[in-house]
């Protein structure tokens, strides 16, 4: 399964991808009863009446709310098994970056949602499996996988991630961009949905050879009366340019940061794009000339994720003995486990507040703070 901000994939082993549908869900305020989930949800947004909200339950890639997760899960655990599977085992992606804290949420809100047992993949790791690249061998892949929440840049090898970034910039961030301008500039209250469109009519991210236009309509801010007014793809440019160099930022940090050896496999084998953020116009040209090594898109961006995390339950054996421990029998033992080792303390803002330490490390010789654990 991937569980992305913007769309949740589901890849059932036998049949394929048999769920792709926004991550979205509708609630009544009034009773907290779940009206609607995935496509019938993001119908939705922005149009519902008072008592009822829909809601993006997963925010940059991690939960931002857990019961509404956990109801999401459900649904689509429950429609991609037809009925037959109520106790799946689930490999869920999850972003490089997230986490313990954020790990344990995901891990928790799969198995309430009625999952048997749940083992997690890094998402760079899954796209670059799905793209068809050479994981296994002693030789570095680059994997760009910009998604509507976050943007994971990974270097792999030999099976594992040797340089990464994660960054929380996405498709999200880009329609934010457009609809700031739209309001800056021209006084025009745009929905997000809006933007989006904008963005898949006229966005780039390089000088096209032919520009776009496309309409946007909203509501004035001075007069409070609908208006509609055009937009050409070279502003649209201007406007998504911010969060379009953070990408690229990250893009070279991650080089930096590459070991020579590996650094050459890229250099001739070019870097592969992956994630929906990667059908923005020239992305791949901007990435291309900012780097000066070659770039291709994967050949399907939008799933390539979830066909990884499907290969993956070819090998949930090894992924048992990576992650032991995490099935429905284990949940409660884990639960008290996690209350007996962490601290219990407030949430400071103060920086220079010490942190709150595992009492089993708590005995760290001169430090004050901290008693020795009895022997």
């Amino acid at each position: 399964m991937d569980l992305g901000t913007a769309n949740s994939l589901v890849f059932v082993r036998g049949e394929g991808i048999v769920v792709f549908e926004p991550s979205v869900v509708a609630v009544d305020d009034r009773t907290g009863e779940v009206q609607a989930v995935g496509a019938d949800a993001s119908r939705m947004i922005g149009r519902t009446p008072a008592s009822i909200r829909a809601i993006r339950p997963l925010r940059h890639g991690v939960i931002a709310d857990f019961e509404m997760t956990e109801q999401m899960l459900r649904y689509f655990i429950r429609k991609g098994g037809g009925g037959r599977l109520p106790l799946a085992q689930v490999v869920l992606c999850v972003p490089s970056g997230i986490t313990k804290v954020e790990r344990e949420a995901v891990q928790e809100a799969t198995l309430a949602a009625g999952a048997r047992a749940v083992y997690l993949v890094e998402e760079p790791m899954a796209a670059a499996i799905g793209a068809g690249l050479p994981v296994a061998e002693p030789r570095g892949s680059m994997i760009v996988d910009i998604g509507g929440g976050t943007t994971e840049v990974a270097v792999i090898s030999l099976g594992g991630i040797v340089s990464s970034q994660s960054i929380k910039v996405g498709g999200y961030e880009m329609d934010e961009a457009v609809a700031k301008h739209v309001q800056g500039h021209y006084g025009l209250l745009i929905g997000e949905e809006t933007a989006e469109q904008a963005k898949l009519d006229a966005g780039s991210a390089w000088e096209l050879a032919e520009e776009l236009e496309c309409q946007v309509g909203g509501r004035d801010l001075q007069s409070g009366m609908l208006r509609r007014l055009e937009l050409g793809s070279e502003e649209l440019r201007n406007a998504l340019d911010a969060p379009v160099q953070r990408i690229v930022t990250a893009v070279k940090d991650t080089l930096e940061g590459t070991p020579p050896e590996l650094a050459a496999d890229i250099s001739d084998r070019g870097i592969v794009l992956a994630g929906g953020g990667t059908l923005l116009r020239g992305i791949d040209q901007r990435i291309r000339s900012e780097t000066g090594l070659e770039v291709a898109r994967a050949e399907s961006p939008l799933t390539c994720v979830v066909l990884g995390a499907g290969e993956s339950l070819n090998e949930l054996e090894t992924l048992k003995r990576a992650r032991p421990g995490r099935g429905r029998k284990a949940r409660g033992r884990r639960f008290h486990q996690l209350r007996s080792v962490y601290a219990v303390a407030p949430i400071s803002t103060d920086m220079d507040a010490p942190c709150v330490l595992p009492r089993e490390r708590a005995s760290h010789p001169g430090d004050e703070r901290f008693p020795a654990k009895p022997s």
